[in-house]
Parts: structure tokens; C-alpha cells; sequence
């Protein structure tokens, strides 16, 4: 079965100084299959055309549109495409969310960030200061997991947002969106999620979570580079979002500025399609689940193999919770003290193992666990199409690098 898979995605089978390609760089961006290359290049060949027109391309391509988002509802589990937006990246949707929220606020309202999340989690909302909003942070712990007493301690009635990532894209960690949850409707407050790192490696709920807003990304998951909004129905029609006159007043458009990448939102749409067909049952939204559920399992069982080798490894701290539980994404950070994070890097690339180097926009964290003046850490990550033997491979090198 593994096989199937790994044939359908045409990057694997590339061959660098006569040798295999281990693609460990996942959490980064994953590969693309054969079937989402196509639905990109076909719309090129067939359907170019911009959208609210009367010829057959310019309807064809609303179509895709619509079909889009009620394709990324049953990924997120949304109550349909009306909750859906696109943008041209998470980031760029955040900013757009953020400055809109922020005009709702007034002078001594806070916003609850986390020193765990990706500076794109963080940033936007950091900037709020500039208008007297008070933003704190929750404080991570050492074992790269947050603090929720400290989280507790800091949400009150001033609390008007929690911005929380959903998984950590260095050190793994799941974080507690029950909890955040439960807070948060304490003292009313909405809750963001950051699941751009999760989306990639579990089933999501949007609805059964309860949270206000959801920000994911389809690169993370077979696709092309697209920011997606989920916005719980009736909330974006509130916020003054910054819009041309000549665009959609009202969610899910009010949000989008200017014409999308058609090409791309048929990638976004033929990706969880490729998904889908991995997952067992009728209906799409079950065999989502049931695909994502197979998905975690296998990178699970991969990522803990991974994580044991790596932490027999003479001197090497591996960031992060262990893999005694499900419950932690297959991403592995580590820092060893005899050579700095890009020479690692230089040294796996010469064997063709493709890891990254740095601080992965987590930059906050890599300052509160104390990597930031070492030259951040190595990070390694499982995907679907991952094999076992990769993982053997690159134990065995990363050992004899290390010696």
C-alpha cells in the first residue's frame, strides 16, 4: 500500500548524485502528488479565466471556486463554504484578521498569545500594542509544552482573544484546545487557532472544538501555497476588514483582496480530494477522517522510531514531549552541542537527506528554551510518505555524523 502511495508522488523518485532523495522537509512544505500537478496544469490548458463572468471558462472557474470551499469545509469540518476564505497565505490572512479585530478594540482590552506559536501567530497581534491593546503571552516550560497555569492566571474579563497554535512546528507539542476552550468562554473571549502545523497530520472538528477562527494552509498538506480562514458564521460580517467597494461586502469574501490563483484552489481542491481517497466509508467528510486517522497512525509509528534513535545518540537534546501517547506530531527538533544546526543540516544534505536548520519562525521559543544564540536546532519531519527504511537511513547517518 505504501507503495501506491509513494508512486503517485513524482518528486520521490528523483535521484541526486545517482541516489534517492529523503524527504524529511515536510514540516516546511510536503511534496505534491501526480493528481494535484494535473488539476493545476489542466485548469491552465482548459479553464483560465477570471471569475463572474457569462462564457463557459469564466463559469467553470466560479464553479471551482464554490467547489473549494465546501471542499475545505469537509476538511475542517465546517458547516459549509460560507465559513471558508482564502488568501495568499496564513500569514497575510492573520495581518488582515488581526488589523480588522483590532478596530473592534479599544484601549486596555488584551489578547492572549502563547511563546510556542510561529511568529506569524504572534506577530499580528503583537502589533495591536501600537494601539494600547495589551497583549501577554503564555509562558512555555522547558519540555516545550505551554504553561496553563500560567494561562490561567493571565485570561480575565479583559480578554477579548486567545491566539493559540493547534501544534507546535518545532517541538511537536498538542497543544490543549480543550482547555483554551473552556477558558476562553469563561470570560467570553474568542479563540483563534494556528493549525497550519496540525492540519497536515490530523483530523480536524472546527465545530466540535468550538472555536471562533481556524487558520491553515494547504502547502502543509499535498497542496500548493494557499492561506485558508475558516471564520465560525456570522463573525467576519462584523469586522471592518480592509476591502475594495468593488468586492463581496459580506463573509466569506469581505476578507479576500483581489483575484485569486484559480490554478492554485485547484490544487487546494484536488489535494484533499487526494487525501480523501486514502479513508474508508462513503461521504467525503468520513473518509477525510478515516484517511487522516490511517495518515497519523503511520507517521506516528515512524516519527516515535525516529525520536528513539535520535535520542540514544551520545550528547543530543531532543526538543520537546516523548511519543508515549498519540498525542504529539511527528516532528522532531533536536540540538547537538558538537556541531551547529546547519552544519548537521550541510552534512545529512551530502547524504540526501533534505532537514532543516534554524528557528522555523517559532523564533520566540527558540529564545525561551535557549537555542536562539546556538544557531537553532535541527528539525526533521514524518509525512505520509514517509518509509521505515528512511528512517533507518537517517538514524544510522545522523549517528556517524555525530560521533
Amino acid at each position: 500500500m505504501h507503495k501506491k502511495i509513494r508512486n503517485q508522488f513524482p518528486s520521490l523518485s528523483r535521484k541526486h548524485n545517482k541516489k534517492n532523495l529523503v524527504f524529511l522537509d515536510g514540516p516546511a512544505g510536503t511534496q505534491v502528488p501526480e493528481v494535484v500537478i494535473e488539476s493545476m496544469s489542466s485548469y491552465y490548458r482548459t479553464s483560465n479565466a477570471n471569475s463572474h463572468g457569462s462564457f463557459i471558462t469564466t463559469i467553470e472557474t466560479d464553479k471551482l471556486i464554490t467547489e473549494t470551499r465546501e471542499n475545505v469545509a469537509q476538511f475542517l469540518g465546517a458547516n459549509g463554504g460560507h465559513e471558508i476564505s482564502f488568501g495568499q497565505n496564513m500569514t497575510t490572512l492573520n495581518f488582515s484578521l488581526s488589523k480588522a479585530i483590532g478596530q473592534t478594540l479599544r484601549e486596555g482590552d488584551e489578547i492572549l498569545i502563547t511563546q510556542l506559536d510561529h511568529e506569524a501567530n504572534r506577530g499580528p497581534w503583537l502589533g495591536l500594542a501600537n494601539q494600547g491593546i495589551k497583549v501577554r503571552e503564555i509562558s512555555l516550560k522547558s519540555n516545550g509544552t505551554l504553561d496553563y497555569k500560567d494561562f490561567k492566571s493571565k485570561i480575565n474579563e479583559r480578554t477579548k482573544l486567545v491566539a493559540i497554535g493547534w501544534a507546535s512546528n518545532i517541538t511537536g507539542t498538542i497543544n490543549d484546545i480543550k482547555k483554551a476552550r473552556t477558558l476562553t468562554h469563561k470570560v467570553g473571549a474568542h479563540l483563534l487557532i494556528d493549525a497550519v502545523h496540525y492540519a497536515a497530520h490530523f483530523s480536524m472538528d472546527v465545530k466540535a472544538v468550538g472555536c471562533d477562527y481556524l487558520l491553515c494552509s494547504a502547502y502543509k498538506f499535498y497542496g500548493p501555497h494557499v492561506g485558508i480562514l475558516y471564520a465560525r458564521e456570522g463573525l467576519l460580517d462584523q469586522l471592518p476588514t480592509d476591502r475594495l467597494r468593488t468586492a463581496g461586502q459580506r463573509a466569506p469574501y469581505s476578507i479576500e483582496t483581489g483575484t485569486f490563483n484559480h490554478a492554485a484552489l485547484a490544487g487546494v481542491n484536488s489535494a484533499i480530494n487526494f487525501i480523501a481517497s486514502h479513508g474508508k466509508d462513503k461521504g467525503q467528510r468520513t473518509k477525510l477522517v478515516s484517511a487522516m486517522n490511517t495518515i497519523a497512525s503511520h507517521e506516528h509509528r515512524l516519527a516515535k522510531k525516529l525520536y528513539t534513535g535520535i535520542k540514544k545518540i551520545k550528547g543530543v537534546k531532543v526538543l520537546g514531549p516523548n511519543f508515549s501517547t498519540v498525542n504529539r506530531a511527528p516532528t522532531i527538533s533536536f540540538y547537538a552541542p558538537k556541531l551547529t544546526a546547519n552544519q548537521i543540516c550541510v552534512a545529512l544534505a551530502k547524504e540526501n537527506i533534505c532537514a532543516w536548520d534554524g528557528h522555523f519562525y517559532a523564533i520566540r521559543a527558540i529564545e525561551i528554551l535557549g537555542y536562539a544564540e546556538k544557531g537553532g536546532v535541527t528539525r526533521m519531519g514524518i509525512s505520509m510518505y514517509t518509509t521505515i527504511e528512511e528512517v533507518e537511513k537517517t538514524i544510522e547517518v545522523l549517528s556517524n555524523i555525530l560521533k
